[in-house]
């Protein structure tokens, strides 16, 4: 087989790979590195020897994104404030068609998948997601295929404790109150805010000590509102800031920019109508790519 063969192969299941160890790692960059790495140990790999490139391939990306997950695990320990996952501009909206991956890849349950022990996060994603059989999971993670359905039980339920019940809103909803909500918030209209807020609303930001952001979740419809109309009514009126609406996340995001620099991408959880949380997105080593278009897949 030749480097070609290797390269068709790897390229074509590109997006589900790169998607993969996204949603383990919950890092865009490191996800690329973890696909660099794999690549160079998949083209050493004598062809005639993969019976399932697709499942092979798989069993390498998780295993080097969970290398990963564990040598970051003390720079995680280490961050100052809140860490969040780096926001995902995909490729004209993508996900939008498969409802399962659309989930998956929506902050709110990355912020889910951050609560779980990377073996479990791993498990969760090739099983529910992507629907990878048990042995062949079993394979990636080096255990046994018992263990394996353990672990998937268990991450199965704590993902279902830590999503709240709630009646699911339509994208066009969310749009709707997105939409509603940079209206609100660049004119500094108080009650339009409150109006928008669930009551224990919560404002989670993620800086890493590098912008400025409050290091601790803000909860509460007034203090939220407050926080709101101070970036984006009160600091745009200062510094000149843009304030646009694009899709991250398959989701409609508000973002801020500074002439063409990017600031800030701020996501929204809709719950029975109501904003329940706000994830503020300022740390610029996430921000250096957010604004590079990725195309993802089952």
């Amino acid at each position: 087989m030749t480097t070609d063969e290797h390269a068709d192969r790897f390229t074509l299941l590109r997006p589900l790979l790169f998607t993969i160890a996204y949603e383990i790692l919950g890092s865009a960059t490191e996800s690329d590195d973890v696909l660099q790495d794999s690549y160079l140990r998949w083209a050493a790999i004598d062809l005639a020897t993969v019976r399932d490139t697709r499942s092979y391939l798989a069993r390498l990306v998780t295993r080097q994104a969970l290398n990963a997950v564990r040598a970051g695990a003390r720079r995680r320990e280490d961050y100052i404030g809140p860490w969040l996952p780096e926001p995902l501009l995909l490729d004209e909206q993508d996900a939008s068609a498969d409802l399962v991956l659309a989930e998956s890849v929506s902050m709110a349950m990355l912020v889910v998948l951050e609560t779980l022990s990377p073996d479990e996060r791993a498990v969760f994603v090739l099983r529910e997601v992507f629907g990878f059989e048990y042995g062949e999971i079993a394979a990636a993670l080096g255990k046994s295929v018992m263990t394996v359905r353990q672990v998937a039980h268990r991450a199965r339920s704590h993902v279902q404790a830590r999503r709240k019940r709630f009646a699911p809103a339509d994208a066009a909803e969310i749009a709707r109150i997105t939409e509603q909500f940079t209206t609100a918030a660049t004119t500094g209209d108080t009650q339009g805010l409150l109006a928008l807020l669930a009551p224990d609303v919560t404002w989670t930001a993620d800086s890493g000590g590098k912008a400025t952001a409050a290091r601790r979740p803000v909860v509460g419809a007034e203090k939220v509102a407050a926080v709101v109309v101070n970036i984006f009514h009160t600091r745009r009126r200062t510094s000149g800031i843009r304030i646009e609406m694009v899709d991250y996340n398959n989701t409609p995001a508000v973002v801020a920019y500074s002439g063409d620099q990017l600031e800030g991408v701020f996501l929204i959880e809709v719950r029975d109508s109501k904003i329940a949380d706000v994830y503020a997105v300022r740390n610029p080593d996430k921000l250096a790519t957010a604004a590079v278009p990725r195309r993802i897949s089952r």
